[in-house]
Protein backbone atom coordinates (compact mmCIF):
# COMPACT_ATOMS: atom_id res chain seq x y z
CA UNK A 1 0.00 0.00 0.00
CA UNK A 2 1.34 3.46 -0.94
CA UNK A 3 0.92 5.95 1.89
CA UNK A 4 1.54 9.62 1.16
CA UNK A 5 2.41 11.89 4.08
CA UNK A 6 0.01 14.78 4.45
CA UNK A 7 2.00 18.01 4.72
CA UNK A 8 0.32 20.61 6.90
CA UNK A 9 -0.57 23.89 5.18
CA UNK A 10 -0.77 26.38 8.03
CA UNK A 11 0.38 29.56 6.31
CA UNK A 12 -0.70 32.58 8.35
CA UNK A 13 -2.50 30.40 10.91
CA UNK A 14 -3.22 31.75 14.40
CA UNK A 15 -1.70 29.16 16.72
CA UNK A 16 -1.12 31.49 19.67
CA UNK A 17 -0.47 29.47 22.85
CA UNK A 18 -1.21 26.22 20.99
CA UNK A 19 -0.08 22.95 22.60
CA UNK A 20 1.91 21.25 19.83
CA UNK A 21 4.24 19.19 22.01
CA UNK A 22 5.87 16.33 20.09
CA UNK A 23 3.85 17.23 16.96
CA UNK A 24 5.02 15.87 13.60
CA UNK A 25 5.23 19.01 11.48
CA UNK A 26 7.93 17.85 9.06
CA UNK A 27 7.80 19.96 5.92
CA UNK A 28 4.83 21.97 7.18
CA UNK A 29 4.19 25.42 5.75
CA UNK A 30 3.92 27.73 8.77
CA UNK A 31 4.97 30.86 6.89
CA UNK A 32 3.79 34.00 8.72
CA UNK A 33 2.01 31.85 11.32
CA UNK A 34 1.34 33.32 14.77
CA UNK A 35 2.93 30.88 17.23
CA UNK A 36 3.47 33.32 20.11
CA UNK A 37 3.70 31.39 23.37
CA UNK A 38 3.09 28.06 21.62
CA UNK A 39 4.40 24.86 23.18
CA UNK A 40 6.41 23.07 20.50
CA UNK A 41 8.62 21.13 22.89
CA UNK A 42 10.01 18.05 21.14
CA UNK A 43 8.18 18.89 17.89
CA UNK A 44 9.56 17.55 14.62
CA UNK A 45 9.89 20.60 12.35
CA UNK A 46 12.51 19.21 9.98
CA UNK A 47 12.36 21.07 6.68
CA UNK A 48 9.40 23.18 7.84
CA UNK A 49 8.83 26.65 6.41
CA UNK A 50 8.57 29.14 9.29
CA UNK A 51 9.60 32.19 7.28
CA UNK A 52 8.26 35.33 8.95
CA UNK A 53 6.55 33.30 11.70
CA UNK A 54 6.04 34.92 15.11
CA UNK A 55 7.46 32.53 17.72
CA UNK A 56 7.89 35.12 20.48
CA UNK A 57 8.16 33.30 23.82
CA UNK A 58 7.51 29.90 22.19
CA UNK A 59 8.84 26.71 23.80
CA UNK A 60 10.97 24.89 21.23
CA UNK A 61 13.06 22.97 23.76
CA UNK A 62 14.22 19.64 22.28
CA UNK A 63 12.55 20.46 18.94
CA UNK A 64 14.11 19.28 15.69
CA UNK A 65 14.42 22.22 13.28
CA UNK A 66 16.97 20.60 10.98
CA UNK A 67 17.00 22.41 7.61
CA UNK A 68 13.99 24.52 8.59
CA UNK A 69 13.44 27.93 6.99
CA UNK A 70 13.19 30.57 9.73
CA UNK A 71 14.15 33.60 7.64
CA UNK A 72 12.87 36.76 9.29
CA UNK A 73 11.14 34.80 12.06
CA UNK A 74 10.55 36.43 15.45
CA UNK A 75 12.07 34.19 18.14
CA UNK A 76 12.33 36.89 20.81
CA UNK A 77 12.60 35.26 24.25
CA UNK A 78 11.97 31.82 22.72
CA UNK A 79 13.23 28.66 24.44
CA UNK A 80 15.42 26.43 22.24
CA UNK A 81 17.33 24.46 24.87
CA UNK A 82 18.77 21.25 23.37
CA UNK A 83 17.05 22.04 20.07
CA UNK A 84 18.54 20.70 16.83
CA UNK A 85 18.74 23.66 14.44
CA UNK A 86 21.39 22.14 12.18
CA UNK A 87 21.42 23.57 8.66
CA UNK A 88 18.49 25.90 9.36
CA UNK A 89 18.14 29.26 7.63
CA UNK A 90 17.81 32.00 10.26
CA UNK A 91 18.83 34.93 8.07
CA UNK A 92 17.39 38.15 9.49
CA UNK A 93 15.66 36.32 12.35
CA UNK A 94 15.17 38.04 15.70
CA UNK A 95 16.50 35.84 18.52
CA UNK A 96 16.84 38.60 21.10
CA UNK A 97 16.83 37.08 24.58
CA UNK A 98 16.40 33.54 23.22
CA UNK A 99 17.70 30.61 25.27
CA UNK A 100 19.80 28.39 22.99
CA UNK A 101 21.59 26.52 25.76
CA UNK A 102 23.02 23.23 24.43
CA UNK A 103 21.41 23.86 21.01
CA UNK A 104 22.97 22.37 17.89
CA UNK A 105 23.53 25.26 15.45
CA UNK A 106 25.95 23.39 13.18
CA UNK A 107 25.96 24.86 9.65
CA UNK A 108 23.16 27.27 10.55
CA UNK A 109 22.86 30.47 8.51
CA UNK A 110 22.51 33.36 10.96
CA UNK A 111 23.50 36.19 8.61
CA UNK A 112 21.93 39.45 9.71
CA UNK A 113 20.17 37.82 12.68
CA UNK A 114 19.72 39.59 16.02
CA UNK A 115 21.10 37.52 18.93
CA UNK A 116 21.31 40.38 21.43
CA UNK A 117 21.10 39.07 25.01
CA UNK A 118 20.72 35.48 23.74
CA UNK A 119 22.11 32.59 25.78
CA UNK A 120 24.37 30.31 23.73
CA UNK A 121 25.92 28.42 26.64
CA UNK A 122 27.32 25.10 25.43
CA UNK A 123 25.72 25.60 21.99
CA UNK A 124 27.45 24.04 18.98
CA UNK A 125 28.24 26.67 16.35
CA UNK A 126 30.54 24.68 14.05
CA UNK A 127 30.20 25.95 10.50
CA UNK A 128 27.54 28.52 11.44
CA UNK A 129 27.54 31.73 9.41
CA UNK A 130 27.44 34.70 11.81
CA UNK A 131 28.19 37.44 9.26
CA UNK A 132 26.51 40.74 10.13
CA UNK A 133 24.89 39.09 13.17
CA UNK A 134 24.16 41.25 16.22
CA UNK A 135 26.01 39.50 19.08
CA UNK A 136 25.70 42.31 21.63
CA UNK A 137 25.61 40.92 25.17
CA UNK A 138 25.42 37.30 23.98
CA UNK A 139 26.45 34.75 26.59
CA UNK A 140 28.69 31.88 25.47
CA UNK A 141 29.94 29.15 27.76
CA UNK A 142 32.03 26.34 26.37
CA UNK A 143 33.04 23.78 28.95
CA UNK A 144 34.98 25.66 31.59
CA UNK A 145 35.28 28.79 29.46
CA UNK A 146 32.76 31.60 29.54
CA UNK A 147 32.55 34.41 27.02
CA UNK A 148 30.32 37.44 26.75
CA UNK A 149 30.24 39.65 23.67
CA UNK A 150 29.42 43.18 24.85
CA UNK A 151 30.02 46.58 23.30
CA UNK A 152 32.13 45.05 20.52
CA UNK A 153 34.48 43.39 23.01
CA UNK A 154 34.66 39.66 23.59
CA UNK A 155 35.21 39.08 27.31
CA UNK A 156 36.45 35.61 28.18
CA UNK A 157 36.76 34.08 31.63
CA UNK A 158 38.85 30.93 31.93
CA UNK A 159 38.16 28.70 34.88
CA UNK A 160 40.07 25.54 35.74
CA UNK A 161 41.98 25.89 32.48
CA UNK A 162 45.57 25.63 31.41
CA UNK A 163 46.93 27.87 28.71
CA UNK A 164 49.88 26.31 26.94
Amino acid sequence: MNITKLIAELKGADLTNADLRDADLRGANLEDADLRGANLEGADLRGANLEGADLKGADLNYADLTNANLQGANLTNAFLRDANVEGADLRGANLEGADLTDANLTDTDLRGANLEHANLEDATLEGANLSDTNLANVRFKLGYHEAIFADGILQIRLRQSQII
